[in-house]
Order: structure tokens, then C-alpha cells, then sequence
């Protein structure tokens, strides 16, 4: 029994490495490549005027690739960004993301950014804390907001 338990982990490691392998020789690098996507509550007329970039976008307009589609069912823009230059899956995984070092989180920053500009006006920002003092839980809160990179994701 003691044998066949320490075989799973040994299995699943096994699986992510064959996953990883072949993920490598068919060129998918699934964390550089990867379109991140935010839907937007407007026509793609709007969302693309002049045929600019939103503001937030713009200024990554040199880093970025940016995909300007309807969203399925009629609901809108879907807006979706990616680097130009893949990065290499150790600089995105979670804990380069907790220590602020992967490169998607600037474009992901500027993707929510562009989705508030277009939909409401404005970057919305959060009200300062109600009380003066903080709390235990509020320096925890404050610890991982700190830790999410700019993201608003803990």
C-alpha cells in the first residue's frame, strides 16, 4: 500500500513533464503566447475610435499586439492583448507573479484600465480605508494587495 501511494506523486510529475515536453517541441510557449482578453460593455467602433488604441493600451503600443473583435452573442467588444516577444513560462508563473516579475501584469493592468476608461470615464480608484487604525486583518489584506502586482487579483 505504502508503494502505491508514492507512486502518485512520481505519476503527476511524470504527466507534467510529457505536458511540458510537448508543449516544447510544438512550439507552444502556453504562457508567453497567451492572449489575455477582457470583454468590453461597448461596439468595437467605440472601443477602437479613429482607429487609436484606448490610452492605456496606447502607451504599450510598441510592446504589445492588440485584437479588436465582437464578442459571441452580440455583448459587446472583446479586447485582447499579448507581448510581442513570448516570455519564457518560469517569468510568469505564480511565483514570478507574486513577486511582481512577470511582464504580463503590465499588460494586464492596462487591458482592466482601458475596459474602466471605456466603460465608465475613468480609472476607478478604491476610497480610503473608514478607520485610522489598522487592523490585523487589514494589514493582511494590505500585504496581499501589495503582492498582486498592480493586478487588483489576489
Amino acid at each position: 500500500m505504502k508503494r502505491a501511494l508514492w507512486m502518485v506523486p512520481v505519476a503527476a510529475v511524470g504527466v507534467a513533464a510529457a505536458r511540458r515536453a510537448g508543449a516544447a517541441r510544438h512550439g507552444d510557449d502556453r504562457a508567453g503566447d497567451r492572449w489575455l482578453t477582457v470583454t468590453v460593455n461597448r461596439p468595437p467602433a467605440e472601443v477602437r475610435q479613429d482607429g487609436r488604441l484606448p490610452d492605456p493600451l496606447q502607451r504599450l503600443a510598441e510592446k504589445v499586439d492588440v485584437r479588436v473583435r465582437p464578442a459571441p452573442g452580440d455583448r459587446g467588444t472583446e479586447l485582447a492583448a499579448r507581448l510581442k516577444e513570448p516570455t519564457p513560462a518560469r517569468s510568469s508563473s505564480a511565483p514570478a507573479r507574486l513577486a511582481g516579475r512577470d511582464p504580463r501584469q503590465e499588460v494586464r493592468l492596462a487591458l482592466r484600465e482601458a475596459k474602466a476608461v471605456l466603460e465608465a470615464g475613468e480609472v476607478m480608484l478604491p476610497d480610503t480605508p473608514p478607520t485610522t487604525r489598522p487592523t490585523p486583518a487589514g494589514r493582511l489584506v494590505g500585504l496581499l494587495g501589495r503582492r498582486s502586482g498592480g493586478e487588483g487579483v489576489l
